[in-house]
């Protein structure tokens, strides 16, 4: 990477830290392209297509609207269009450089935050997808939940800290991203824990069943199954603390669409996962709830005091449980799914095992995060 470069992490880095140094995010994207997927804080100025002919006319109108006293990090899909635009700021006078690999990177940032409220936990955020995965450890000991493709990072994350990893767990077949889990249980042989509801042609499972536990060190991962956005659904309670996959968010639950979008059928999906939030919020109050996903939340690490989920008025489904008024809460999710994951048909394929991921497998999953019921 060249000195004109900006590596994707370090955006995401210096955007989180309040301490950072001023930088300013400069997306030169078509303006629908921008709309579906974006970086946070980002500008949009469409160019794309007129700097493809090397014309830098439709840049050079907007630059009193760019800043001249901080870095600009110029972004497009791939990393090569924005080079160019960069180079024609730096000719004007500023500080700019181009995101090296582009959205197609950001897409690939992992961060890592300990959970101070619950000993023994690693959250681990995709900003670039939304996702979240965990390490959850005790003593020399640990076990990778929901983990991404990119398999890697969990490895050197482990190595980092001493830990060995004993197990790989998904809460359920995500239809977002695609698994790390089967990767990376054959890269370190060990079990592959998931809900025989969500198993599909998986080979080699060690299926998990309401009750379940599962030994990391001296502790124990203990298994809720909670259906509703998948039959397999489950959460894992960890001493004070829910990982509750796509059960529950901080402001809204998991879509119980994706399996079937009749209508009938995702009024049945709801009732299950009525059912399961209830069982959720049965917990005491002091539970730390720790999501699967997240979609414009700045606090890190995606951590909220379960009494303060339920008094909040930040999750309107969740309230409805509340309330016990699942009439309501079906009612709401019925009438208010967004857009389904972008090819999410061909995600559930490969993490049901029914095909293997191809060279697009990065790419599938490259896109805004939908798998909120609203």
């Amino acid at each position: 990477m060249s000195n004109t470069d900006i590596e994707a992490v370090e955006v995401a880095r210096r955007i989180a830290d309040e301490d950072a140094e001023d930088l300013f995010v400069l997306d030169i994207r078509n303006e629908d392209e921008y709309e579906e997927w974006q970086i946070p804080g980002s500008a949009n100025i469409p160019v794309y297509d007129e700097l493809l002919e090397y014309d830098y006319s439709g840049l050079e109108a907007h630059l009193d609207e760019l800043p001249q006293d901080e870095e600009i990090a110029v972004v497009c899909i791939g990393g090569v269009t924005s080079a160019r635009a960069a180079e024609a700021l730096r000719e004007h006078g500023f500080d700019a450089k181009s995101i090296h690999g582009g959205m197609n990177a950001w897409g690939r940032v992992h961060r890592e935050y300990d959970v101070s409220d619950v000993g023994g936990v690693v959250q681990v955020v995709r900003p670039g997808t939304g996702c979240v995965s965990y390490l959850v450890h005790d003593g020399e000991e640990a076990v990778v939940v929901d983990p991404t493709q990119y398999i890697d990072y969990y490895l050197d994350l482990a190595d980092r800290r001493d830990l060995d990893v004993v197990g790989v767990a998904d809460t359920h077949a995500h239809a977002d991203h695609v698994s790390g889990a089967p990767r990376l249980t054959s890269e370190l042989d060990v079990p592959y824990y998931l809900h025989s509801g969500d198993a599909g042609e998986l080979d080699g499972l060690t299926e998990l069943s309401d009750g379940d536990t599962i030994s990391v060190g001296n502790r124990e991962l203990d298994v809720l199954h909670t259906p509703g956005h998948t039959p397999g659904s489950v959460s894992f309670r960890f001493g004070d603390a829910l990982l509750t996959g796509d059960t529950l968010f901080l402001r809204s639950v998991g879509r119980p669409d994706l399996e079937d979008s009749s209508e009938d059928a995702v009024r049945e999906a709801s009732k299950l996962l009525f059912d399961s939030l209830e069982k959720l919020t049965a917990s005491p109050d002091d539970t730390v709830v720790l999501p699967g996903h997240f979609s414009d939340e700045q606090v890190r690490p995606l951590a909220t005091n379960l009494g303060e989920l339920q008094t909040e008025a930040t999750n309107e489904l969740l309230s409805y449980v509340e309330s016990g008024d699942e009439e309501e809460f079906v009612e709401t999710i019925v009438e208010s799914l967004s857009d389904e994951p972008a090819n999410y048909n061909e995600i559930k394929q490969i993490n049901w095992g029914r095909e293997e991921p191809g060279s697009d497998a990065e790419a599938l999953e490259l896109g805004p995060n939908n798998c909120a019921a609203n």
